[in-house]
């Protein structure tokens, strides 16, 4: 699918410093699931017929990572696997009786957030009935989410429309922890998206949250060496074999509430928590991505990592979304019209 979005974006970055970013006619092919078509998605979408509508996305998720800063990571991990099945269209929202949705299938065990989204959607309804759709919801509270966790500020695109499809099965090919390097890059490649998208999107969205000891016992098991031999006593006292796997350790062991670089060093120096992290410095390209954010010499300079990352956000809620009179605009977010 081909997108082309005109895009001047003012980003944040790391503090009160400004820079504006233009992206210019900016090309998105993707080659997903849902065929061949072209989408236009705007800024400002909204200015006419909700203008409030961002100002109340963006309060009600600086109340709810205010609250729980952990909500910040659970809010940008959404849209991820929202885009990442059916397209960026809010179907993992939605929730009939029995364990049938999208929502429940194993590659999103552990998903959550969307009480922040239903509590968003109820305030639009009663401003602006009828208007405002999830997906954008969605989306819009990724960014405002990394906002809070000090992360940079960007211009969403919007007018995506609901999806009316949630199905279980249509959620067996996300990426997995445990997935190669290869099957990773062949996921991404399937929506679209590059080897630095990989990156930026995988690990380095790492830089906030936290994961189970579930997602990281099988490789202290199996005396994974890729890790740092001080920092896999500090896992396995975490994750003790026969332990709780429940146990929440965070992914960025050194900032997990602060968007940063900080990720990528980590898993640089064999500190990466989950293998589907760790994995990535053990490719050629990849690890020359990382080492692209992270160091400077006479013939290369170093690359901005928060203005690539938005730009893999920009360019990933672009994933198979639908406009015009596709879909619909749902009047609870957990059910189609």
């Amino acid at each position: 699918m081909c997108r082309r979005i005109r895009e001047d974006i003012s980003i944040l970055l790391f503090g009160p410093k400004m820079i504006t970013v233009a992206l210019l006619l900016v090309s998105f092919s993707f080659y997903g699931q849902l065929g061949y078509s072209e989408a236009q998605l705007e800024f400002g979408f909204y200015s006419e017929t909700c203008p409030r509508a961002e100002s109340i996305v963006r309060d009600v998720v600086q109340q709810a990572v205010t609250k729980d800063p952990g909500k910040a990571a659970v809010l940008l991990r959404l849209q991820f696997h929202d885009c990442f099945v059916e397209g960026c269209d809010g179907s993992i929202l939605i929730k009939h009786d029995g364990k049938d949705d999208e929502r429940f299938a194993a590659g999103n065990a552990g998903v959550a957030g969307f009480d922040v989204i239903d509590e968003a959607k109820s305030e639009l309804e009663r401003l602006c009935p009828g208007v405002v759709s999830c997906a954008d919801i969605v989306a819009l509270a990724a960014r405002d989410a990394i906002v809070k966790a000090k992360g940079p500020f960007y211009e969403v695109p919007t007018g995506r429309r609901d999806g009316r499809i949630a199905n279980v099965g249509h959620a067996t090919n996300l990426p997995d922890v445990q997935d190669s390097i290869n099957s990773l890059k062949s996921k991404f490649r399937e929506k679209g998206l590059s080897d630095q998208d990989l990156v930026l999107l995988s690990a380095g969205a790492h830089t906030i949250g936290t994961t189970a000891c579930f997602f990281v016992i099988q490789r202290l098991d199996a005396q994974d060496t890729t890790i740092d031999p001080k920092f896999f006593q500090i896992l396995r006292s975490k994750c003790p074999h026969g332990g709780d796997v429940n146990v929440r350790i965070p992914l960025d062991w050194d900032s997990q509430f602060v968007f940063d670089d900080q990720i990528l060093r980590n898993i640089k120096n064999g500190r990466g928590v989950i293998l589907s992290d760790s994995v990535l410095y053990q490719d050629n390209n990849m690890k020359t991505i990382i080492d692209s954010y992270l160091e400077t010499n006479q013939s290369s300079v170093k690359a901005n990592f928060a203005a690539d990352f938005i730009k893999a956000m920009v360019k990933m809620g672009a994933i198979g979304v639908k406009i015009g009179v596709q879909g619909e605009i749902r009047r609870l977010c957990n059910a189609t019209n």
